[in-house]
């Protein structure tokens, strides 16, 4: 029907060579800004935020019976902290020295190959073939390598 279904590139979805390699000889420099966001240096933690969870009990009263030389030291039992409100967190905004992410210069690979297709010999082509009708039939297989061809043989054969 000489519709195209899909297409694409070897190189897309197998591990050939990149057609770029980084140079091993470029480095980031010191002054180099990545991070995109910094904290408000602007924005102050309020003075009455509690950010303790967990406190020790002040209502606690220390046992009449404890004896500190059996017992050991008496400490209150830790209890959720009833004023606690969250961690805080500063509120973020761009940085002003963002450079962007920094990349090493790109070289050419002299292992990257353009034509991976290329085959000088074929003894055979195989096809697996996963139907579920009975009966399916294929012909007409035509295989080449000038798209021309292919299109001249293929409208030839849906006339047929």
């Amino acid at each position: 029907d000489l519709k195209e279904r899909a297409s694409g590139s070897l190189h897309d979805h197998w591990s050939f060579p990149n057609k770029t390699i980084d140079d091993a000889a470029d480095r980031k420099p010191e002054d180099w800004v990545e991070a995109q966001r910094i904290d408000d240096p602007t924005e102050r933690k309020p003075a009455d935020w509690v950010d303790q969870p967990r406190i020790r009990d002040p209502e606690a009263a220390r046992p009449a019976e404890w004896d500190e030389e059996e017992d050991g030291t008496w400490e209150a039992p830790i209890i959720d902290n009833p004023k606690y409100v969250g961690a805080w967190i500063p509120m973020r905004v761009p940085n002003p020295a963002y450079k962007g992410e920094w990349a090493p210069r790109q070289l050419e690979n002299p292992e990257y190959v353009e034509e991976v297709y290329a085959v000088d010999d074929v003894g055979g082509v195989g096809f697996e073939l996963w139907t579920v009708h009975h009966g399916s039939v294929f012909d007409n297989v035509l295989i080449c390598d000038s798209l021309d061809h292919a299109k001249a043989v293929g409208g030839k054969l849906l006339h047929l």
